[in-house]
C-alpha cells in the first residue's frame, strides 16, 4: 500500500497519481482538502507505529503501508468554522509526526527538508559535498553590500529562508533602496554566468534538464514577457554522482538540484529543493520522473 499525502489539484500529485494508476499499484490519497473528515490514531510507543488513518471513507491500518510520498502544501482557507480548522490542523500535524517516525520509506521526511529553511546553512552543506558554490554574503548592512558589489561587479539576491522568493540581479534600480536591508537580512551572491541545469534525483536515478532563458529567475519568465526552453540532457558522470551524494547527505530520496554550467564547463550549485514541482520539467522534457517515483515507492532504487 502506497500513501500519498498532498492535494489532488497540485500538478506533481496529479502526475504521480496517474503514474500509480498506470501500473495499478495499490494506493490511497490523503487529500489535504478533506482533512476535516479524517481521523488518525498512532501508537508511538510501538516500534511498528501501529494505528490507522480513516480518511474520506478509507480505513488504512498503518502497518499495511509500504511507502509514503508527501508533498504537504498550506491548508485551504475555505474552512470558516474555527473548530473545523483547528481539527484539520490537528490531523495535519499528526500526519507530519507520523511521517517522521513511520518505519517505511518516506519521500521525504519533514526533518530531511530542514536544510531548505536556511539557504546559508544549505549552501555550506552543498560546498561540503564537493560542489562549487557562489561567494555569498548575508547581511543587513548596506555598506557591506556595496563593498561586495564592488568586488564582484554583478550580484543576485534572494531570501535567506525557505520562503519562495524571486531571484533578482542587484542592478542600478536597486542601488537607491539598499537601506531596506537594515530591516531584513538578505542573501547576496556573486553572479555566475552560464546555463541553468535542473537535476532531479529519485533514489539513484537522475534526470537533468538544460534551461535556457534570458531572465535571472526562469520560474518567473512569463512576468517579464520572456520564454523558457527546456531540454533533456546528459550530465557528466562525476556531476551526476555528486548530485546523488548531495541528496544522500541531506537525507533526501527525492529532490531537485539547481545548477549552472559555466562557460568553462564547471558546474556551480545554487540550492536543493526537497519538495520539487517536478511536473513542469516532466511535461516540458518528457523525462519519466513520475514513473521513477513510482518505482522508488515500489522498492526500487534505480541504476
Amino acid at each position: 500500500m502506497i500513501v500519498i499525502y498532498g492535494r489532488a489539484d497540485d500538478p506533481p500529485i496529479a502526475r504521480l497519481l496517474d503514474a500509480v494508476r498506470d501500473v495499478m499499484l495499490e494506493h490511497v490519497l490523503l487529500d489535504q482538502r478533506e482533512l476535516e473528515h479524517s481521523d488518525m490514531v498512532v501508537d508511538f510507543s510501538s516500534p511498528a507505529r501501529r494505528g490507522r488513518i480513516v480518511f474520506a471513507g478509507a480505513d488504512v491500518p498503518l502497518e499495511t503501508v509500504d511507502a509514503i510520498y508527501a508533498r504537504p502544501l498550506g491548508l485551504p482557507a475555505r474552512w470558516r468554522d474555527p473548530l473545523v480548522r483547528v481539527r484539520a490542523q490537528a490531523v495535519h500535524d499528526a500526519v507530519l509526526e507520523w511521517l517522521e517516525v513511520a518505519p517505511t520509506l518516506v519521500v521525504n521526511r519533514p526533518s530531511s527538508m530542514d536544510s531548505n529553511s536556511s539557504k546559508p546553512w544549505q549552501t555550506q552543506l552543498i560546498a561540503a559535498s564537493g560542489f562549487l558554490v557562489p561567494e555569498t554574503l548575508v547581511t543587513s548592512d548596506p555598506d557591506e553590500v556595496r563593498d561586495f558589489l564592488a568586488r564582484h561587479g554583478r550580484l543576485i539576491f534572494k531570501s535567506v529562508s525557505g520562503v519562495r522568493s524571486i531571484v533578482q540581479e542587484l542592478d542600478a534600480s536597486f542601488h537607491g533602496r539598499l537601506d531596506r536591508v537594515k530591516a531584513l537580512p538578505t542573501q547576496f551572491q556573486a553572479y555566475v554566468s552560464g546555463v541553468d541545469v535542473r537535476v532531479h534525483v529519485v533514489g539513484d536515478w537522475t534526470f537533468a534538464a538544460e534551461v535556457r532563458s534570458s531572465v535571472i529567475d526562469y520560474r518567473y519568465a512569463a512576468r517579464a514577457g520572456a520564454e523558457v526552453g527546456l531540454e533533456d540532457i546528459q550530465i557528466p558522470d562525476a556531476v551526476r554522482d555528486r548530485c546523488t551524494a548531495l541528496a544522500r547527505r541531506l537525507d533526501l530520496v527525492f529532490c531537485g538540484i539547481d545548477l549552472r554550467r559555466r562557460p568553462d564547463g564547471e558546474y556551480v550549485c545554487f540550492e536543493v529543493n526537497p519538495m520539487p514541482a517536478y511536473s513542469y520539467y516532466e511535461a516540458e522534457t518528457g523525462q519519466p520522473i513520475s514513473r521513477a517515483l513510482v518505482s522508488l515507492l515500489s522498492g526500487k532504487r534505480g541504476r
